[in-house]
C-alpha cells in the first residue's frame, strides 16, 4: 500500500473513455482532498443561460461593469443550488475562506460574490461556480488506478480563463498529450 499523496491544488483531466457523462471531457480543480474525501470543481462547463450579471442582481448586489457578461459554472453534479467562488487569495473572507493551492482560494459566502463584482477591493480574478465533485474515502484514488483520469499543475491562466471548449484539449496538451491521439478504451499493463 503506498503512502497517501493530497491532489489539492492540481487538477484532473478526464481520459476520454470515462462512463460518466457528467465529467466527460471535464477539467476539474481538486479544492481539498484528504485520506476520508475530496472536493473538486469543474473548471469548463457553463451554466445555460445564467450569468454573474443576472446573479448579482438577484442578490441586489452592486456589479462593476466588468462582471457584465462572465459566465456562471457548474462546478458539479453536487448540491448544484449551492453557489461557490473561487478566486485569488489576494481577497478573503477571514472566517468563511479555504486557502488552497498556489494562491487560490474558495468562499461560500454572499460576501465573496460582492467581492467578485468589486474590480478595485475584491480578488483580481474570480469564478462563480453551482455545485461541485464530490468524492469518499478511496473513490478519487480508485478512479486514478483506474486511469479515469490524469492529474496535472493548476495553472491560473488555465483555470481563469472564458475558453471552455478548448480548456480540456489545453489541459492534456499541457501534460503533452495531444487529444486527438487518446484512445477511449482503457486499461493495465
Amino acid at each position: 500500500m503506498t503512502a497517501f499523496s493530497s491532489l489539492t491544488g492540481r487538477l484532473l483531466v478526464a481520459m476520454p473513455g470515462i462512463d460518466d457523462d457528467r465529467f466527460r471531457h471535464a477539467v476539474i480543480l481538486i479544492c481539498a482532498h484528504d485520506d476520508e474525501h475530496a472536493l473538486g470543481l469543474r473548471l469548463d462547463q457553463p451554466a445555460p443561460g445564467v450569468s454573474l450579471a443576472e446573479v448579482l442582481e438577484k442578490l441586489d448586489t452592486p456589479i462593476d461593469d466588468a462582471a457584465g457578461d462572465r459566465s456562471v459554472l457548474i462546478g458539479g453534479p453536487v448540491e448544484r443550488e449551492r453557489g461557490f467562488v473561487l478566486h485569488t487569495d489576494d481577497w478573503t473572507s477571514e472566517d468563511a475562506s479555504l486557502t488552497f493551492g498556489e494562491g487560490l482560494a474558495l468562499t461560500g459566502t454572499r460576501d465573496a460574490l460582492a467581492a467578485m463584482a468589486d474590480a478595485e477591493d475584491g480578488p483580481s480574478r474570480s469564478i462563480l461556480l453551482l455545485g461541485y465533485a464530490g468524492w469518499g474515502e478511496g473513490q478519487l484514488e480508485e478512479e486514478l488506478n483506474e486511469n479515469i483520469w490524469l492529474t496535472t499543475d493548476a495553472d491560473p491562466a488555465l483555470i481563469f480563463d472564458a475558453d471552455y471548449d478548448t480548456k480540456w484539449s489545453r489541459a492534456l496538451a499541457a501534460l503533452g498529450v495531444d487529444a486527438a491521439r487518446l484512445s477511449s478504451q482503457s486499461g493495465r499493463a
